[in-house]
């Protein structure tokens, strides 16, 4: 069993969510930051930046973003990304633990995207992580964060996944199934990954995520008590939707204090 993200997993990221609309989610967070922020938004933390597609594509716009990972792997994917953009557009990335993280600096708005805090599955680590994040934003800045919602979780349940995603050589093949904890409102999921390069089996590992999701009064006072107040929640990516039963991931918007 490898670590979470291990170097197979890190490497074939970005293939396995090249679907994912990241475009389109810098849109929204730049539209919620400029509508929720306390003053103009110019400097941007990144909590959990995985590969540091989000990161990349804020500081294409001319934001200036720092992005942290716990992931020697990821943080390296990163910048290997970075290294190919002008320098005046490139984030700066750094390998961190977002429970502990101190910088020495504030930011104006903070991100945890992709459910990160999902990974905090003890309520310390969520207090510590949603601490680290007030910890580096000034007054009035935003964080903006999604998170698998409880009630969606649990009508839905998990079930088992396969998919398929193409490299230049060949495909990667990832199969997933999970199981559930309803007293600690975690879901645990089991990861198994083949790399196919030219017909042949190049790659292999299994990895095991457990996940939290959450319910709106429960993340509004882990919110309060970390130093937040609670601005909107909606469903992800359509944030215009209310979250109800078919809305897995829901987007919250909170305001530092």
């Amino acid at each position: 069993m490898s670590e979470i993200f291990g170097r197979l997993s890190a490497s074939a990221y970005d293939a396995l969510y090249n679907d994912k609309d990241y475009a389109g989610e810098c849109d929204l967070i730049e539209a919620l930051c400029k509508e929720h922020a306390a003053g103009t938004v110019r400097s941007v933390l990144d909590l959990g930046c995985g590969t540091g597609t989000h990161a990349i594509g804020l500081a294409a716009r001319g934001y200036d973003v720092v992005g942290v990972d716990l992931c020697e792997h990821m943080v390296n994917m990163a910048r290997r990304k970075a290294d190919q953009l002008p320098s005046a557009a490139r984030p700066e990335f750094r390998e961190g633990d977002v429970r502990k993280l101190q910088l020495g600096r504030t930011f104006d708005a903070a991100l945890m995207m992709f459910a990160v805090l999902g990974y905090q599955t003890d309520n310390a680590a969520v207090l510590q992580t949603l601490r680290t994040a007030r910890e580096h934003l000034r007054p009035g800045g935003v964080l903006l964060g999604d998170v698998w919602y409880g009630p969606a979780v649990l009508r839905q349940r998990p079930t088992q996944r396969v998919k398929a995603s193409p490299t230049p050589s060949g495909r990667i093949l990832r199969c997933s199934e999970a199981e559930l904890d309803v007293r600690q409102h975690t879901c645990a999921v089991q990861f198994h990954f083949w790399v196919l390069e030219d017909g042949r089996l190049t790659g292999e590992s299994e990895e095991r995520h457990v996940m939290r999701y959450f319910f709106p009064r429960e993340l509004e006072l882990f919110l309060e008590t970390a130093g937040f107040a609670l601005v909107r929640l909606g469903a992800f990516p359509e944030f215009h939707l209310p979250p109800d039963e078919s809305t897995w991931n829901m987007l919250c918007v909170a305001r530092a204090r």
